[in-house]
This record gives structure tokens, C-alpha cells and sequence, in this order.
């Protein structure tokens, strides 16, 4: 409870100052997450890990900047060329998967690119950010306690045994309960708050389902050993990785279509 504090107040504070404080805990959450990406890859060698890392980094942080610099063009280029350039790079040094180096760039670097869009671009950033947040928050806690106190038929036995059905619909349940009120509070659309917030449930439950094929594929139980109690900063927030991209591409199309 006490690291899920900290993490949250990190991250809130960070969103209402944006700024520069914004961009470093931005950059550090790459260093981070680039780390714990290539420490899924058990067939690499040492060499070949520090490389991969090394790249994935310099793209999403390059990618970052550019966002924030207001070059959109350069910043979606770079996550354009990233991953096939890592690809092929990693089959010419050999060490490292074609589709591990490429893939670390998508999964590093799409929802970092999504969350400072969110926060810098759209109009009323802020508010989208914190309620998108509150959302993700909202589905793991549920999801939890629903698993916990109801228990059930497991929902992917093979790949995460302690996640149930029941926990699936907790979460998406809470996360429509959260998002709505969220939206009612802020004088938003209630109905399509709790519509987007079903669907990033959902795909954050994906993500999270995710994680835990890779770290079983390698018999690992956590990413990392950042944080107590939780494991790596992907253990944390391997929901949000997936569902961030999902939130910013919902909220484009949203206002593009003059819903504002």
C-alpha cells in the first residue's frame, strides 16, 4: 500500500506540474521499463542486452523530447523507423530476437508517446490524464478485491493461476463506476466515460495478461525488484502500457469528430 502511494503520488503530481518534472519522470520511466524489457529475454547475452537496451532507450526518449519540443512529425517518425532499424539490427549482431528488439521499442515507447500527447496536446490534458489514471487505478484495485473476496473460475490458469473471472468483471465494473463519476464530476459525457472506460479496462486486463506470459514463458515472477511489494515498474503498470495508446487514440477521435 505505502509504494502504491508513493507511485501514485509521483505520478499525480508530475501531471499537474508538467513542465520539465513531467518530461524527467517521463524519461526515467523509459530507463526503467527499457531495463526491465530486456531482462525478458533470457537468450540474450550480456552484451547483446545492454545494446538493446541502450537502443530502446535512445528511441522513446528521443521520441519524448520531440513531443515535447513540438515536433509530432519527429517524434511518430522515430517510433515509426525504430522498431524494423532494432529488428535488423539485432539479426546482423545476433544475441538479442529481431522481434525482442523491435518489440521493446513498441512496448516502451507507444504509451509513454500516448500519455505525454495526453498531457501536452489535448485540450484539457490534465483532466483527461488524471481520470485516465483513475480509471486504471480504479480496474486493478477491483479486480483485486473481486478476485479476492469472490474468487472462482481462474481466467487464464496457464499463464496467471491467481487471476479469476470474477476479478475481470470487478475491475471493468469499478472502472465504469469511477470513470463515470469521474466524468459527472468534471461535467463530461457520463455515458461515453463509462463506455471508454469498460474497453480500457478490458485492454489494460490484456496488458496485464501479457506481462504475465512473458515472465512465465521464462519462469520469472516478476520484472523487477523496484518497487516493495510489487515487483519491477512493469509489474505496476503493464495494464496502463496497454491501454494508454487505446485512451489517446479514443480521445483523437473524439475530438476530431468535434466532440472537444
Amino acid at each position: 500500500i505505502a509504494s502504491s502511494l508513493v507511485l501514485a503520488a509521483v505520478a499525480i503530481v508530475s501531471v499537474l506540474v508538467g513542465g520539465w518534472l513531467f518530461t524527467v519522470v517521463i524519461l526515467v520511466a523509459i530507463v526503467i521499463m527499457a531495463g526491465e524489457w530486456v531482462r525478458l529475454i533470457p537468450e540474450a547475452t550480456p552484451r547483446a542486452r545492454r545494446l538493446c537496451w541502450l537502443a530502446i532507450v535512445a528511441v522513446c526518449a528521443s521520441a519524448v523530447l520531440a513531443m515535447e519540443l513540438g515536433r509530432a512529425d519527429l517524434a511518430l517518425g522515430a517510433l515509426l523507423l525504430g522498431p524494423p532499424l532494432a529488428a535488423a539490427a539485432a539479426a546482423l549482431l545476433r544475441g538479442v530476437p529481431p522481434d525482442r528488439a523491435a518489440g521493446g521499442i513498441a512496448y516502451v515507447g507507444v504509451p509513454t508517446l500516448a500519455i505525454v500527447w495526453l498531457r501536452n496536446d489535448l485540450a484539457g490534458g490534465i483532466d483527461h490524464v488524471l481520470w485516465f489514471m483513475a480509471v486504471i487505478w480504479s480496474t486493478d484495485i477491483c479486480a483485486y478485491f473481486a478476485g479476492r473476496t469472490i474468487g472462482g473460475r481462474r481466467l487464464a490458469p496457464t499463464i496467471s493461476p491467481g487471476k479469476t473471472w470474477a476479478g475481470l468483471i470487478g475491475g471493468v465494473c469499478g472502472a465504469a463506476l469511477v470513470g463515470g463519476a469521474a466524468a459527472a464530476w468534471g461535467g463530461g459525457g457520463v455515458v461515453l466515460a463509462m463506455g471508454l472506460a469498460i474497453v480500457l479496462a478490458l485492454v489494460a486486463q490484456g496488458g496485464d495478461l501479457f506481462e504475465s506470459f512473458l515472465k512465465r514463458r521464462i519462469g520469472l515472477k516478476d520484472s523487477g525488484h523496484l518497487i516493495p511489494g510489487h515487483g519491477g515498474l512493469l509489474d505496476r503498470i503493464d495494464g496502463l502500457v496497454f491501454a494508454a495508446p487505446v485512451c489517446a487514440l479514443a480521445l483523437w477521435l473524439h475530438a476530431l469528430v468535434g466532440g472537444g
